[in-house]
């Protein structure tokens, strides 16, 4: 355990900054995985409404500062084009 007054601050800054982490990883993973399973399920109107909330979401996330601005870009373009090969 931390023995000074800054390390014990922070153990707790790691902690409150942990589980803010899993908060979002865990949305992006379900938002990610709503969109692509409704492209498998070839659900073209469903599929449009999970990309149009996960674009969102992710992007909420860079100006959270949880992801960078290319890696959502990046995300958000791949479940784009596996939203479009439906059509």
């Amino acid at each position: 355990m931390a023995n000074h007054k800054s390390a014990e601050k922070r153990a707790r800054q790691t902690v409150k900054k942990t589980e803010r982490n899993r908060f979002y990883r865990t949305r992006l993973k379900n938002i990610t995985k709503a969109v692509r399973e409704a492209a498998e399920n070839k659900d073209k109107t469903k599929a449009d409404d999970a990309l149009k909330l996960a674009n969102k979401s992710i992007h909420a996330m860079v100006s959270r500062g949880f992801l960078k601005k290319q890696t959502a870009a990046r995300r958000v373009s791949r479940l784009a084009l596996l939203v479009n090969k439906i059509a």
